[in-house]
């Protein structure tokens, strides 16, 4: 069986039809603005890629200005083949997909142990035929933020486990990415999420290679009717070998076209809340011994969802100096597991 948590958006959710968004965050940087100004503790050596399809020189080149893109996102790193000691690594390899080649990077750590990795775009096998140092800057500032994004969610997430833990690394989770928002719902609920998730101890990454577990959300609203539309959010956790762990479910009313534009402090209370579900859904599925049938945590609290029992997910917070608005008690419901 699988965990069902259920969680709810609150009134947050219920701004004024008219107005301006409140902004009580402008001029007051969040957690991950806050990261991206500490320079991380570690240094990244990056080595000359011996899988880019490139001879020697070449590969020396792109590796230069992958370090070089990486040090104007104030991440220090440096191309070299004599990493020290205690140097993290990005091993670049590219590969051919078709009519492309597809970049791929993967973070270690200093005991080479595989901690992240992440995608690049792909370009027309045509282009990386004829490399230039062109090609490769384009390429290095083309990646250059995910894979900061990338080693800032790594140091946070180490910083958030268990000294024991660290041996094997904190738990990576391959993001989805979320669909069928109105406005900027999409990208805006994407963004707080991989912030938060980072918060509670994960790895988020694009790619699915090392991930442990998926995240992929859906957004759903409905028409308007009698001034109002129901928005449901859906947060599905999987598991490498297909199973679905369970879902965050967060359903309310809002004023009829309220989420079409910015969604500004909303996304980043439904995200802050969705991702203590998501934690709990994993630390419950961790805790499940794997045989059919066998008791244990995860299973009782899916069991309860099966009979009906509403479990009821926590009430979203307000960010600091949050907004305010008022509707009727929002309905709460457990989906029971397939």
């Amino acid at each position: 069986m699988r965990v069902v948590l259920v969680g709810v958006l609150t009134a947050l959710l219920a701004l004024a039809a008219c107005g301006d968004l409140p902004q009580p965050h402008r001029g007051q940087p969040g957690g991950e603005a806050a990261r991206l100004a500490t320079p991380l503790a570690i240094r990244i050596a990056i080595p000359a890629p011996a899988e880019a399809m490139l001879d020697g020189a070449q590969a020396e080149a792109l590796a230069r200005q992958v370090a070089q893109a990486l040090q104007e996102e104030e991440v220090p790193a440096v191309a070299t083949d004599a990493p020290w000691p205690l140097d993290w690594r990005i091993d670049i390899v590219v590969e051919r997909q078709g009519p492309n080649v597809r970049p791929r990077y993967r973070l270690l750590d200093a005991d080479r142990r595989q901690q992240a990795a992440t995608e690049g775009t792909p370009m027309p096998i045509q282009e990386w035929a004829q490399p230039s140092e062109a090609i490769y800057r384009r390429m290095a500032q083309q990646a250059a933020p995910a894979l900061a994004r990338v080693l800032l969610n790594v140091d946070a997430a180490r910083k958030q486990i268990d000294p024991k833990l660290l041996a094997a690394g904190p738990p990576r989770l391959r993001f989805g990415g979320v669909r069928g928002a109105p406005g900027d719902g999409n990208a805006s609920l994407a963004t707080r999420m991989r912030e938060f998730l980072a918060n509670q101890g994960f790895v988020v990454q694009d790619s699915a290679e090392g991930a442990t577990y998926g995240l992929s959300a859906v957004v759903t609203v409905t028409p308007p009717e009698r001034g109002v539309q129901r928005v449901e959010i859906v947060w599905t956790v999987t598991r490498r070998d297909g199973e679905d762990l369970g879902r965050v479910a967060q359903i309310n009313e809002v004023p009829s076209g309220r989420l079409n534009g910015f969604w500004g402090d909303i996304a980043y209370a439904a995200a802050e809340e969705a991702a203590d579900g998501v934690r709990t859904v994993v630390a419950n599925a961790e805790d499940r011994p794997r045989e059919p049938g066998a008791a244990g945590p995860a299973n009782r609290s899916a069991g309860a969802a099966a009979q009906g029992t509403p479990r009821a997910g926590p009430t979203l917070r307000a960010p600091p100096g949050g907004i305010g608005g008022a509707l009727p008690p929002p309905e709460r419901r457990a989906e029971a597991p397939r």
